[in-house]
């Protein structure tokens, strides 16, 4: 699979020495992933110099705060990355659901970022990308193609953004502040659900020598950042949580789909911790449920198909949110009278409201795909799930204002929130959850067939190959090849001293 980022020599060595002189003239000093699962190993002298730079500038600085290790301010780092304990009064279960903020990264404000770099560093320090030369095309339906603009713009390269037209104003704002030309702006039709548009767009712009395509949904560097950054990050958020309060059980980790990258944390607390891996999809598109279509407005979390780098056969239950459900609950979240019901009917804690402008609409389906889980396993206090929220409510300003007008349409009150927090938080259910026996996860496997094989070109013997577990957990020896070809790189541009 080296066409798919798995790369661990130099491959092109006049690409490679380019590249060394063209980060040398621009400054950029690359992180390791070691750095970024473990910031406090980041030299002091760097992290002194971040200090003085603002997160969301186009500083290659910012490099080494692509992790969950930002506090509030985003200047410095705290011991155990910022998180919130949803308590029984928001989420109607005793089980603690945990949420790590993605809105602390650098940027763009969601963890995306870290995708991004997982993906297109291994092709830097391989010699396989020409920043110089080559353009980084990031096909997205969320925040990764706005993390791969951001990535590209750092280290000096040109980043083209691929996603569909009908996604937020917000994103596309960001996007034509931080491109190089309005033209790397490229919208296809449709909306969250329409990745296969997005594949074929690709496929027209590989035909130029100089896209470099970086499929989120194909690159084992998105699943590897977040089995070794995400994994980690989200384990220390459960040390902390259980040394306050011994007893504490880890029993479950939940992500939507996506492109199946942040899935990846989940492996690695599965491994440490036995937590079950949870898998939330649009139940208006049940791909995983029941080999369905469709579209949905749960904007990030795309759909219709399975992606490459979902370790499918490690997957313990599959969840299925409605984005009525999603919609609506992000009106509740930033309305005044939706705060004020939950401050005053339901008791929910000041500091617990502070941090629902830290939920998108994707982070709203991961809580909500976290209490239907603790409903089914019958957690009690002593357990807990863990989530992230990608990104805040920031970015769906105008979602929200359309989806006001189109369900509330005479201004949202308190009787609205009392019925849209009694109907999709508290009467949410263990209905469209499916607890997946070995054929269903061979089901959820096939469907990839079709997508990989059929339409995108990889080979029988290489999609069959992530059925076995020794695949997976293969591929783990990149990570730290891949840190010693960056430290190696680093000391050849003569900036890592």
């Amino acid at each position: 699979m080296t066409s798919l980022g798995l790369e661990h020599d130099v491959i092109d060595h006049q690409t490679y020495q380019r590249t060394v002189d063209w980060f040398r003239s621009a400054g950029v000093l690359l992180p390791t992933f070691a750095q970024l699962a473990a910031p406090d190993t980041i030299p002091p002298a760097i992290r002194q110099q971040l200090t003085t730079v603002k997160a969301d500038e186009a500083d290659p600085r910012n490099l080494f705060r692509v992790h969950w290790y930002n506090d509030r301010d985003r200047v410095g780092q705290p011991g155990v990355p910022v998180h919130v304990v949803l308590p029984a009064e928001l989420t109607g279960v005793e089980a603690k659901i945990v949420v790590a903020l993605g809105e602390e990264f650098p940027m763009i404000r969601a963890h995306k970022v870290l995708a991004a770099y997982g993906c297109l560093v291994p092709r830097i320090v391989t010699g396989t990308f020409d920043p110089a030369r080559d353009r980084a095309v990031w096909p997205s339906t969320g925040n990764y193609c706005r993390g791969g603009v951001a990535i590209s713009r750092v280290m000096g390269c040109r980043g083209v953004a691929v996603l569909p037209e009908g996604m937020s104003r917000e994103r596309f704002a960001w996007l034509e502040d931080w491109v190089t030309d309005p033209v790397d702006i490229i919208r296809t039709p449709g909306t969250e659900s329409n990745v296969k548009e997005i594949y074929d767009k690709c496929a027209e712009l590989a035909a130029d020598p100089r896209h470099v395509i970086f499929n989120q949904f194909a690159e084992f560097g998105n699943h590897l950042a977040h089995y070794r950054c995400t994994g980690r990050a989200l384990g220390a958020v459960f040390d902390a949580l259980a040394d306050a309060e011994p007893g504490l059980r880890l029993r479950a980790f939940v992500s939507a789909s996506g492109s199946a990258g942040t899935l990846g944390a989940g492996d690695y607390l599965k491994e440490r911790y036995a937590a079950k891996i949870v898998a939330a999809e649009a139940l208006e598109c049940p791909t995983m449920l029941a080999n369905g279509f469709g579209a949905h407005n749960i904007q990030g979390i795309g759909d219709k198909h399975i992606p490459l780098i979902h370790n499918v056969l490690n997957t313990d239950l599959v969840v299925g949110i409605s984005d009525r459900a999603t919609d609506q609950l992000s009106v509740l979240f930033a309305a005044g009278q939706g705060l004020e019901f939950l401050r005053a009917r339901r008791r929910v804690p000041e500091p617990v409201l502070a941090e629902l402008s830290a939920f998108g609409l994707s982070s709203v389906c991961n809580i909500l795909a976290a209490v239907k889980t603790a409903k089914y396993l019958r957690l009690g206090p002593e357990d807990v799930i863990m989530t992230v929220a990608t990104d805040g409510a920031r970015m769906y300003g105008s979602e929200r204002e359309r989806i006001a007008a189109r369900d509330f349409g005479d201004g949202f009150d308190l009787a609205d929130a009392a019925e849209t927090f009694g109907r999709w938080m508290l009467g949410t259910g263990t209905d469209d959850l499916l607890e997946t026996t070995l054929a269903d996860r061979n089901r959820i496997f096939d469907l990839g067939y079709y997508t990989w094989v059929e339409q995108q070109g990889v080979s029988l013997a290489d999609f069959e190959a992530r059925r076995d577990q020794r695949f997976w957990t293969g591929l783990r020896d990149l990570l730290p090849a891949w840190d010693a070809m960056i430290t190696e790189f680093n000391e050849r541009t003569g900036l890592a001293g």
